[in-house]
């Protein structure tokens, strides 16, 4: 789903009728994770239970995480869209002292494009496809449907908030919401240390033509692991290493994977709940295993 909430046009701010929970109720009943924000788009803080994530804080990418706490504790984690959660007492101070409402864009299959600046918004409209924009107090967000790593600054004033992000619910803003492009999910790559790593192999015994660069054999593989990870139900740290193994295999040798393809993967073993470190770890082992 995407935020377009059916919303009216706020009478203050950007909520209905100058009430962030009923804005956020919108959001949630079209499949949009949201929280509320203090003032200064800061979330509200972890609860004594649960402060520095001392629950174990590993995020369900479908909604607010294995922390079964109901305090507005876990920043994106946090997240939901069930009313009954967001209606209830426990969160009723957050809504009271609320000045903004965050959305999980990763939760609800989205990529957020956060450009600060008029700069920002110029390359951005030489550079990526169109989509759709809502108007910030700086500059605007391009908003994606697809989910991927978020990453900061990757490149003067832009942002990139996807999973394990939120970003302020500022109206449903104009024009549709497209695919997300090759060239946003390559800057994530260029900025992140998580998809860092590139196969940096030999080339063909005998210095022939890679055949991966002349049919779809490659992308189809990368396909196929994308899938097998995602369709994962159990074992998922195990599921990503053989995939990770199984790619490196067939595609290690020859010099074609490139930060894009690697990036493919972890991101998709980070959808799946993996953690950067867990990504980078079971790559290296694989290549190790592989002698690569």
């Amino acid at each position: 789903m995407t935020p377009d909430c059916k919303a009216r046009r706020p009478a203050r701010g950007n909520y209905p009728d100058g009430n962030p929970l009923r804005a956020a109720l919108d959001l949630a009943a079209v499949g949009v994770p949201v929280l509320p924000l203090r003032a200064g788009k800061v979330p509200f803080g972890n609860c004594r239970a649960c402060a520095k994530n001392a629950c174990g804080g590993r995020p369900n990418m479908k909604n607010a995480g294995p922390c079964r706490c109901l305090d507005v504790c876990h920043a994106w984690a946090a997240a939901t869209t069930d009313p009954d959660v967001l209606t209830s007492s426990t969160w009723a101070p957050a809504w009271r002292e609320a000045a903004a409402v965050a959305y999980h864009p990763g939760g609800a299959g989205l990529t957020v494009v956060d450009l600060d600046d008029a700069a920002a918004i110029a390359w951005a409209r030489e550079t990526l496809p169109a989509t759709r924009t809502v108007a910030t107090t700086r500059g605007e967000h391009w908003i994606y449907r697809g989910a991927m790593q978020s990453a900061n600054a990757v490149r003067a004033g832009v942002d990139l908030k996807s999973l394990m992000s939120y970003a302020r619910w500022l109206g449903p803003g104009v024009g549709t919401v497209t695919d997300l492009p090759g060239a946003v999910r390559a800057l994530a790559v260029k900025k992140s240390p998580a998809a860092r790593p590139v196969v940096a192999v030999p080339a063909l015994a005998g210095g022939g033509e890679c055949r991966h660069r002349t049919s779809a054999y490659l992308e189809r593989g990368i396909a196929m692991a994308e899938q097998r990870i995602t369709e994962a139900r159990g074992q998922v740290h195990a599921t990503v290493y053989r995939t990770f193994l199984a790619v490196l295999s067939a595609h290690g040798r020859c010099g074609c994977l490139t930060d894009v393809h690697v990036a493919r993967l972890f991101t998709a073993a980070q959808a799946k709940g993996e953690s950067p470190r867990h990504c980078t770890a079971a790559w290296a082992n694989a290549r190790t295993r592989l002698g690569l």
